[in-house]
């Protein structure tokens, strides 16, 4: 898996990251996703953060 492709998806109020691919020449804008925050136990948005 290449670097340039990696992106990070961070929730700011816990600090929670997880690490995903984008592909940048069909999406461009900043993606948004739900994911499960282990700090909080419940599904929250992660928004796409700079490296």
């Amino acid at each position: 898996m290449s670097q340039d492709s990696l992106i990070i998806l961070k929730h700011a109020p816990t600090g929670e990251v997880y690490w995903t691919t984008k592909n940048k020449k069909l999406v461009t804008r900043k993606i948004e996703l739900k994911k499960y925050s282990k700090k909080l136990r419940k599904h929250v948005v992660f928004k796409e953060a700079k490296k």
